[in-house]
């Protein structure tokens, strides 16, 4: 057997079903940010839309800002 080191590959982007499932979330939940505009930057690709790990972060980011105020 010829076993070699390939690198692991983190993905670059969620769907919204990964993204939900990472963050604890539910597709309704995800939605209704959507309609308030709380949720994180969307991008399309083709037919797919997806959530790049970075808009994931930033959406993190002022989720807990946001928490943090009290708003």
């Amino acid at each position: 057997m010829n076993f070699t080191n390939k690198p692991i590959l983190e993905p670059k982007s969620f769907s919204i079903q990964n993204f939900c499932h990472s963050h604890g979330i539910s597709r309704a939940t995800f939605y209704n940010l959507v309609k308030k505009q709380l949720a994180p930057r969307l991008m399309k690709v083709g037919k797919r839309t997806l959530i790049s790990v970075e808009a994931a972060a930033e959406w993190r980011a002022q989720m807990e800002k946001t928490a943090k105020e009290g708003k």
